[in-house]
């Protein structure tokens, strides 16, 4: 039985998580595979900023330390902000998955353009700056926004008449205006839109936390996992002060 675990970038209770975890629905796996969601124990509100992303990596580091240990084969980071992905990384040597270089690089399989359609101005500089440290920044022809206050918690329920015309309405100016042959959900909060605008779009629409699970999936089977020599190994690990940290931040 493969156990694959997915760090949830929030201090959530058990709604939070549930509805995170709802995206394992849209998918189907072998039988010897199963997921557990975990949030941080402390971290950002909306990953909105840099400041809001130094916090979350050190958030989700905290989480995915152990998990080898703990004896997860795979880890899913439930952000486009691919936050700790490349700490984890360092330290861990099953697979770490961020579902924004998932994303960009599968675009790349589907198509030759891709474009960004998100739900909150904010998130708008975590795209471009991931895309220029991916190399697709030539590849991604537009970002658009409709700019709706997002509810990380509850995601889009309640708001489907509301968001649900505007981001396609978004999708379609990337397609006909911009030159976008795959169109990419700019967060894993939005994941309940997808089956909506994959009805009505005419290109691929990439959902990326179910991306990353399949993928998870498919990198075990194939017995794969990161580049040890793209990710060296810290010469003296300091997890403590990772932990002591983390467990501080909690009380405040």
């Amino acid at each position: 039985m493969a156990k694959i675990l997915v760090i949830v970038p929030f201090a959530f209770d058990e709604k939070g998580l549930g509805n995170r975890q709802a995206q394992l629905d849209t998918v189907s796996f072998g039988p010897d595979i199963e997921f557990e969601f975990r949030g941080v124990r402390a971290g950002p509100d909306l990953l909105d900023s840099y400041h809001d992303s130094a916090i979350a990596d050190l958030a989700l580091f905290e989480v995915g330390l152990n998990a080898q240990n703990e004896g997860f084969d795979a880890v899913c980071v439930d952000t486009m902000s691919d936050s700790g992905m490349n700490a984890m990384r360092s330290v861990l040597d099953i697979p770490v998955i961020g579902p924004a270089r998932a994303s960009f690089m599968t675009a790349l399989v589907l198509g030759n353009t891709m474009s960004v359609v998100t739900q909150w101005d904010g998130w708008i500089q975590g795209y471009k700056k991931a895309a220029q440290e991916y190399g697709v920044a030539d590849r991604l022809v537009s970002i658009r926004s409709i700019n709706v206050m997002p509810d990380v918690e509850n995601l889009l329920g309640g708001k489907e008449e509301e968001v649900f015309p505007k981001l396609l309405e978004a999708s379609m100016k990337c397609i006909e205006d911009d030159g976008a042959e795959v169109i990419l959900l700019g967060s894993t909060t939005m994941h309940q839109a997808h089956e909506f605008l994959s009805k009505n779009l005419p290109v691929p629409i990439i959902n990326p936390g179910p991306l990353t699970y399949k993928l998870a999936e498919c990198l075990l089977g194939l017995g794969l996992t990161h580049s040890r020599k793209a990710y060296p190994k810290p010469h003296k690990p300091k997890q403590k002060i990772i932990e002591t940290m983390m467990e501080a931040a909690s009380k405040i």
